[in-house]
């Protein structure tokens, strides 16, 4: 009888674990590559929002606000919604105008379009819950985002940043310098998806820690969204690595990036800032402190 050609157990053990050994070189290559393209995709996330503020300033004079005043049309929703017009999804922002002529607060029933629409623009890529629509313990259907303006240093009584409520920034107002000052951060949604709307509104009982925030800035007071939330310490808080885990990393900046998240300035240039940099952030924050700060390499 002819013998068939075959492999040894010793030579399919070698095989296995030369196949092994190439996959464990190659899947964090794998992961790396991959990681380097969502940093760049959310890097340009950013720096459409900054070049469409800059558009929304040669429009009207000023940055766009980062909650409507009362005397607009559009009064409480946030700089998202002004925005909308320069990142090309005019359709919305005219459906935002007609939903607020008919009804005010933004999640009663019929909620606002709004509310429930996905905006590529406003999600980091990295992660991929802000990829889809979430319902939250109240009912609402909710399209979250992953990036706030910066409000300051301090209390939002007297901000000092860019982007705050009723804001209107001139760029002759950030004396620091463009260049120099924080205008977008990063920061992630939170497991129970209450501070992570792109579109808010004043009439929701979690609208405070909706506001822009700070790089310090501690936790609201009169925050009405739960024991949880209460729970957290008081700050301020520093600029770290957050956890999607816990409610408490809804007041600070942090990203899904590993070592730090992407910022863009006031000039629409767009950095990606170490943890590193924690201790210059609230000299970044301000738009007029007089503050002289180098980022950290």
């Amino acid at each position: 009888m002819r013998k068939r050609a075959a492999f040894t157990l010793l030579e399919l053990l070698i095989v296995l674990t030369i196949v092994s050994v190439l996959l464990g070189l190659l899947i964090p290559a794998v992961q790396k590559v991959r990681a380097a393209a969502g940093r760049l995709s959310c890097t340009n996330n950013l720096k459409q929002i900054g070049l469409a503020s800059h558009h929304y300033a040669s429009a009207h004079g000023d940055f766009p606000p980062g909650v409507f005043p009362p005397s607009d049309l559009l009064f409480g929703l946030n700089i998202h919604v002004a925005l909308l017009p320069y990142l090309e999804q005019n359709a919305l922002y005219q459906q935002a105008e007609s939903d607020c002529a008919t009804m005010p607060i933004t999640h009663l029933a019929p909620p606002h379009v709004g509310l429930r629409t996905l905006v590529k623009t406003y999600q980091c890529p990295v992660d991929s819950r802000q990829s889809f629509l979430h319902r939250i313990p109240q009912g609402s259907v909710v399209a979250v985002t992953g990036y706030l303006g910066v409000s300051g240093v301090g209390e939002e009584e007297r901000p000092s940043g860019m982007i705050y409520t009723f804001s209107r920034t001139r760029i002759r107002d950030v004396s620091d310098g463009t260049s120099n000052t924080l205008y977008f951060g990063e920061r992630p949604p939170t497991p129970d998806y209450r501070c992570s709307w792109w579109y808010m509104s004043f009439a929701h009982v979690a609208s405070e820690p909706f506001l822009p925030i700070n790089a310090v800035r501690g936790m609201p007071e009169g925050t009405s969204l739960g024991a949880d939330y209460l729970a957290c310490h008081p700050g301020p808080y520093a600029f770290t690595p957050g956890d999607t885990t816990s409610v408490c990393h809804a007041y600070h900046f942090w990203s899904m990036h590993p070592g730090g998240a992407n910022f863009a300035f006031a000039d629409s240039s767009v950095r990606f800032i170490t943890y590193a940099a924690n201790d210059i952030m609230p000299a970044l924050a301000t738009r007029a402190g007089g503050e002289v700060v180098q980022l950290p390499d």
